[in-house]
């Protein structure tokens, strides 16, 4: 990528994502603990791509995760409907001991890292054990939406991994389902009138085109049972 070349997320007026500026694109996949709850990632296959590339945003491509130009034919409405309001300004917080838990629901995209050993919203106010602190914190940075978020009670310093730019094509075989599109390390997303989303760490963009929060997800895929093909 040259140094002029911005990594950037073009949403295209009922049509694909178009992805600039040699961002990767791998597979990532939802694995369970023994008890049944989403707990970890797997990596899936690296694509091969260019510099740019289109990827699907209907759900009906035949080359999923890219565009195959299916969306024109079937008509596809992708109107955007998602608040460009900034995060902070969308997410409820919840005080605990250690911890300040922020949470925006309308962007919760079903990858279910959230519940194990109780849920996080009941986990956040025994934060003052280390163990509980530790999985809180786990929890909230697995999940993909960025949803969730934790400010260190005692600095006030948001608590985040550095994510290097890159998007994740999300399978859940758990679901039997495929997921959105993970977009991570503040990747620019712009919308099809011009302005851009609030840069973010962590961001799950709509691929199944059944979304009411687009361009982000919201968890249809699961409803729908969308699955692309990918995993065999």
């Amino acid at each position: 990528m040259s140094e002029s070349e911005e990594r950037k997320i073009i949403i295209a007026k009922d049509g694909p994502y178009v992805v600039s500026g040699d961002i990767p694109l791998t597979v990532e996949i939802i694995t369970n603990n023994k008890e049944g709850y989403s707990w970890d990632w797997k990596k899936g296959k690296t694509f091969k791509t260019e510099s740019s590339y289109a990827l699907c945003r209907c759900g009906h491509s035949k080359n999923s995760p890219f565009c195959d130009g299916t969306h024109t034919s079937i008509g596809f409405n992708g109107k955007e409907t998602a608040s460009k309001a900034p995060y902070d300004k969308q997410a409820k917080r919840l005080d605990g001991p250690t911890l300040i838990l922020s949470d925006a629901e309308n962007l919760c995209a079903f990858a279910r890292f959230c519940d194990p050993a109780g849920k996080i919203w009941s986990l956040i106010e025994k934060t003052d054990d280390p163990k509980v602190r530790e999985l809180v914190i786990r929890e909230a940075m697995h999940c993909p939406s960025g949803r969730l978020t934790l400010h260190d009670k005692e600095t006030d310093k948001e608590i985040e991994h550095n994510l290097l730019p890159s998007i994740g094509v999300i399978e859940d075989p758990p679901l039997k389902c495929s997921g959105p599109l993970w977009i991570r390390g503040e990747i620019t997303i712009e919308s099809q009138d011009g302005t851009c989303y609030e840069k973010r760490n962590r961001v799950t963009l709509c691929r199944c085109g059944a979304s009411n929060n687009k361009p982000f997800c919201d968890g249809s895929h699961a409803s729908i049972k969308f699955n692309d093909g990918i995993l065999k």
